[in-house]
């Protein structure tokens, strides 16, 4: 991966060997930010608004349950294109 492609950050659930894990073109992401899963995007492409403001629970294995846990990110209050994280669960 180049230093372009870094700086574009990491799309969550991007396969480890994907060539290319960054946001693609006419795809919508919202970043995450804190928790587990800080500096990822999510991608939106798809989702209502309604879906949009309630979030996410996305599974990781690196959240504080483990595997199979879920770090739950909420849209930021005025920046709505950010999520930030709510805590995990089981």
């Amino acid at each position: 991966m180049d230093d372009e492609a870094l700086l574009r950050g990491r799309v969550y659930g991007a396969d480890h060997d994907d060539p290319d894990p960054g946001p693609q073109p006419g795809h919508d992401y919202r970043e995450l930010c804190g928790g587990p899963l800080d500096g990822l995007l999510l991608e939106g492409t798809g989702w209502s608004e309604k879906e949009l403001a309630g979030g996410a629970a996305l599974l990781t294995e690196i959240g504080r349950y483990g595997p199979g846990g879920r770090a739950h990110y909420k849209p930021r209050q005025g920046d709505p294109r950010r999520f930030d994280w709510a805590g995990d669960t089981p």
